[in-house]
């Protein structure tokens, strides 16, 4: 839960307006822009700094309704987002007209302004378009919140050390493989 992420032309619209409540719909912005990189050969959104990489997003998807904002809790970054110039936006199927129909679909539905909006990761996977990838008889999604309970001012050795026992304990075989690195 950082609103730092690395490569920027994958930012949510929520860590780019400063936004202080976001949960897991970032990283299905992420994987949207992602998927929108495998369907077109190249970046969908390659700003150059934030308030371009905005600009960007907003000329692809158009200008957002009010209604569509209330998760922005940045009064400047309301106003920025309410100041740019009217925009129809683009149709996925022409920005990827080689696509499977049903991979537009997904996409539009991972790469929504309002998060609160997006598909959730269940959601993508039951989606039609992943259903010969994903079988829910095997990789049943979580029931709860996975809370890991880490320390996040423990030191880098202290965490390789927690990870490689944890995998011992799972993998014995693996202890010994480790034994020649």
């Amino acid at each position: 839960m950082t609103e730092y992420v690395v490569t920027r032309w994958y930012r949510a619209p929520e860590l780019l307006l400063c936004c202080d409540n976001y949960g897991t719909s970032i990283d299905v912005w992420s994987v949207g822009c992602i998927f929108a990189e495998i369907l077109g050969r190249k970046p969908l959104f390659p700003g150059t700094e934030c308030l371009n990489q905005l600009k960007l997003i907003l000329n692809i998807l158009g200008s957002q309704p009010e209604a569509d904002l209330h998760f922005i809790d940045n009064p400047r970054a309301k106003g920025f987002i309410r100041s740019l110039p009217f925009t129809r936006g683009a149709h996925f199927s022409s920005l990827f007209p080689h696509a499977d129909p049903l991979a537009i679909e997904l996409l539009q539905r991972m790469l929504i302004f309002d998060p609160s909006k997006r598909i959730t990761v269940t959601e993508a996977l039951y989606h039609p378009y992943l259903s010969s990838l994903f079988d829910p008889t095997c990789n049943l999604p979580a029931q709860f919140p996975l809370n890991l309970n880490i320390d996040e001012n423990m030191a880098e050795p202290l965490i390789r050390e927690m990870m490689l026992r944890e995998i011992f304990h799972y993998h014995p075989e693996a202890a010994y493989i480790n034994t020649f690195y």
